[in-house]
């Protein structure tokens, strides 16, 4: 919890960091547009990506096969979707490598790790039914 807090607090210091720098370069209104069309941009290819994750599972469902790959780029894609949205930079450039599939390939090797780290220590509960 505590490199949570202390994550946060970076993020949130870069984030003000790099809208006086960009605003300086480009001019406050220039940023602020920015900030809004990337956040418009971004949501909308998150959405289209997260159709298509969607559709996977389904996919997988269908043919009898466990949708754990599909799921994790769905959830991937939903974080991305969220760092799009709030405003700033830093949370923009993290959100579109969630979003796009050739660099979301980098991620989930340390998340696969993480949740088979998760199963083994009994923190994860499958249900079947």
């Amino acid at each position: 919890m505590k490199k949570l807090k202390i994550s946060l607090i970076a993020i949130v210091l870069i984030e003000i960091a790099l809208f006086i720098l960009i605003g300086n370069l480009i001019g406050v209104f220039n940023t602020l547009l920015l900030v809004v069309l990337t956040s418009i941009l971004g949501i909308t290819v998150a959405k289209k990506q997260g159709k298509h994750s969607v559709q996977n599972i389904q996919n997988s469902l269908s043919r009898g096969e466990a949708p754990g790959p599909a799921m994790v780029d769905t959830f991937m894609i939903f974080i991305g979707g969220v760092l799009l949205a709030l405003p700033g930079f830093l949370t923009d450039l993290i959100g579109i490598t969630f979003v796009f599939n050739q660099t979301r390939k980098i991620y989930k090797p340390f998340i696969y790790r993480w949740l088979r780290k998760r199963m083994e220590n009994g923190n994860v509960i499958i249900i079947n039914r």
